[in-house]
């Protein structure tokens, strides 16, 4: 799908804090895990992205509100540009910006118990060697600086690509299924690097101590998610928002979940805190849906009566799945999915119409 004409956003581009609703919501579900990151001192990358502002923006404000006197070091590979990005977080007397990049930074001199570590490199013009160099050499450099600071816990943010494509019979992808990507798939490279970042977790994990907590993440909704990369619906956020149709390159069968960010905070800091070391977890929703239905619903909160324009017709194929099972997140950490997809477009259609994002931060 083409850019939205006009927007001018860019990943973690708006300066605004996230919705306070949105930042008690995560504390309210995830109060008594904090205890854990009192006095905490964490290292953190891929903070300026959706992940990364999720959790940094939840955890400075359960730093606030519990007094933790928790600290986090965020490497970035530009300082000055995730100032004028997120001036909050980057001003904040806990939060000390280091730069580097992921694969060669030179290790911050403070201690670090805690890692979270989703520094990630996907998107329009990113070759898949790219993607798969930041997720092997960059994980191998943030195991390196984890294991020197005798860190306690990391969390790897993984991914539902690792399984490769799901079978048409298979209606949710759990944590057992023995799928792989292919060489051959458009986005091998990031699948196959966040398989070897795992497999390098497990390897460190089992030498140095540190616990490794893996999050394989699918699909999600909400403020700051970009709007012109290769997300669905960001893509139909952007063009209901900027252009005059939404549009679907393909025939709109295929079946994708959301599940809404804070929630994906919330699970996020479970899984760092209680996951099992080396047990992976599926992060999403199984609330599914086809792509179809999913640009209806943003038609109908961003502008109702927007045309929807699919592209190809369909031919009766079953429908591509993206769809995890979270029975294992459930049964063991009792995670949920609180905020509903009406109720999470609805939002996110919400932080839109209270204020665009600026044109060019940073």
């Amino acid at each position: 799908m083409s850019p939205p004409k006009g927007s001018g956003r860019m990943p973690g581009s708006d300066a605004r804090p996230l919705p306070v609703q949105d930042l008690e919501h995560i504390l309210e579900h995830t109060e008594a895990l904090w205890q854990d990151l009192r006095g905490a001192r964490l290292f953190v990358t891929g903070g300026t992205a959706f992940f990364g502002r999720w959790m940094l923006e939840s955890f400075l404000k359960a730093n606030d509100d519990l007094g933790l006197g928790a600290e986090a070091t965020v490497l970035t590979r530009d300082p000055a540009r995730f100032a004028a990005a997120a001036p909050h977080v980057a001003e904040h007397a806990a939060v000390t910006l280091h730069r580097g990049d992921v694969k060669s930074f030179e290790f911050p001199t403070s201690d670090c118990s805690h890692v979270l570590h989703m520094a990630t490199e996907a998107g329009p013009g990113m070759s898949q060697r790219a993607s798969f160099q930041t997720a092997t050499a960059g994980t191998e450099r943030v195991l390196a600086y984890a294991a020197l600071r005798g860190s306690h816990k990391l969390l790897l943010t993984s991914s539902g690509a690792v399984y490769g494509k799901q079978p048409p019979d298979c209606d949710r992808l759990s944590e057992e299924y023995a799928g792989a990507p292919q060489p051959e798939d458009a986005n091998a490279g990031y699948s196959f690097g966040k398989r070897a970042a795992e497999s390098l977790c497990l390897a460190v994990a089992a030498e140095s101590g540190v616990e490794v907590k893996i999050a394989r993440c699918f699909a999600f909704v909400g403020p700051l998610l970009p709007l012109d990369q290769d997300y669905a619906i960001g893509n139909f956020f952007g063009d209901a928002l900027d252009r005059d149709h939404i549009e679907i390159k393909g025939d709109g069968t295929a079946r994708r979940s959301y599940l809404y960010a804070s929630d994906l905070a919330i699970w996020l800091w479970t899984i760092l805190v209680r996951g099992e070391s080396g047990r992976p977890y599926n992060v999403g929703s199984e609330q599914d849906l086809s792509i179809a239905e999913l640009a209806g619903k943003v038609a109908g909160a961003v502008r109702p009566g927007i045309p929807v324009r699919i592209a190809q017709t369909p031919t009766g194929a079953a429908p591509s799945r993206y769809i995890p099972s979270t029975a294992r997140a459930k049964g063991e950490l009792g995670l949920q999915a609180h905020v509903m997809l009406d109720e999470a477009v609805r939002r996110t259609a919400q932080w839109h119409r209270d204020g665009p994002a600026p044109a060019g931060a940073g």
